[in-house]
């Protein structure tokens, strides 16, 4: 998978082919962009170039062989969600003594070293920053560069003012990387110590282009729906969870229409029943929370007269239906009425209640 293979954003990827061909690549790179934009696959892709054995040239700029031995060890990083819980198992088998005192990392190869968020508390923790400041001074085995990618950007503050220490005395021969969805989680001092490359959403046409290739089992109109929904983030349109989604807007869609129908409320009550307690029931849910705002900003670009910017576009003509018996009063209601579910869902209010009390008291108001 050379750097032609990365989807979107060929100007920030051409830009960075270049510093590594001019050997002016900084000591710490910033991405940031959406969940879902490119941000661990291009830091490994970096990661795979400065370390490649073979070291292409494609158009005049660094690459990468993708066969190496190097290069091979690195890809096996490429599933993070993979490594990950590996290496929470992992941890989970040991002594509790030495449960404790572990923290997890991810390393594929010897001299590049993946940083996730810890969890329960899913920060990267002080002991995380300070095994990197004690390997990073010391020259790679294997390979020219050591890379070290941090995965998230919640720091606990210590381990934030422990990685500032080593970004102002960086060692020439490695590279950290800092992966975030919003650059201004970092110190400020972090910020200035390292360069930002953002990962700018890619159009909605060009993921559905690319998803006809890549996801064929789709048809076109549900990879139309995915393209909208991934909201510029190929990762997201890839990963996409389509048949989960369609069943939580069978249930929204349920809720929405009693709530401006009124009337019988025996299947918004089989609905709601089946969000039980439990961990299952709150994924469930928060899918059902997150398609319900989906449904209402569709609602509100009707009613603004930007039917462009829909998303459910594979039922346009019933959100048009539903968008003529509501208004703007009830939207600003309905969207409110979600915050109060999920403040509710923070203090473990029964599910199936709560979500009657957010259809009803839109009916009543409506």
């Amino acid at each position: 998978m050379p750097f032609s293979d990365f989807i979107g954003n060929p100007e920030t990827i051409h830009r960075l082919r270049e510093m590594l061909a001019r050997k002016r690549f900084p000591h710490a790179v910033i991405l940031s962009g959406a969940h879902g934009s490119g941000k661990y696959t291009l830091a490994l892709m970096l990661a795979r170039a400065m370390n490649c054995l073979e070291q292409p040239v494609v158009d005049g700029l660094p690459d990468f062989c993708g066969r190496c031995s190097n290069c091979m060890r690195i890809g096996q990083a490429a599933d993070l969600d993979a490594r990950f819980a590996e290496a929470v198992e992992a941890r989970e088998n040991l002594r509790d003594t030495d449960k404790k005192e572990t923290r997890l990392f991810v390393q594929t190869h010897p001299d590049v070293l993946i940083i996730p968020p810890d969890p329960p508390q899913m920060m990267i923790k002080v002991d995380q920053v300070r095994h990197v400041i004690e390997t990073i001074y010391y020259r790679p085995g294997e390979a020219r560069e050591r890379v070290y990618i941090f995965t998230g950007s919640a720091f606990m503050k210590e381990a934030a003012n422990s990685l500032l220490k080593v970004l102002e005395e960086p060692p020439e021969f490695a590279s950290i990387f800092l992966l975030t969805e919003n650059p201004g989680e970092f110190l400020p001092t972090i910020r200035s110590r390292s360069m930002t490359f953002n990962l700018g959403a890619i159009p909605s046409t060009e993921i559905e282009s690319r998803l006809g290739k890549l996801r064929p089992d789709w048809n076109p109109r549900q990879r139309a729906l995915v393209a909208r929904l991934s909201e510029g983030a190929i990762g997201r349109a890839l990963s996409f969870e389509l048949e989960g989604y369609i069943a939580a807007r069978s249930h929204a869609l349920i809720m929405l229409k009693s709530a401006l129908g009124g009337g019988d409320h025996t299947e918004l009550f089989k609905v709601t029943e089946s969000y039980r307690p439990g961990a299952e029931g709150r994924e469930k849910i928060d899918n059902l929370l997150r398609t319900l705002y989906s449904l209402l900003e569709d609602l509100m670009f009707l009613q603004s007269g930007a039917p462009q910017l829909v998303r459910n576009t594979d039922i346009l003509g019933e959100l048009k239906k539903m968008s003529e018996a509501a208004d703007f009063e009830w939207l600003k209601r309905a969207a409110g009425g979600l915050g109060e579910v999920e403040r509710g869902m923070r203090r473990n209010l029964l599910r199936s209640l709560s979500l009657d009390a957010f259809a009803t008291a839109l009916e009543r108001v409506s």
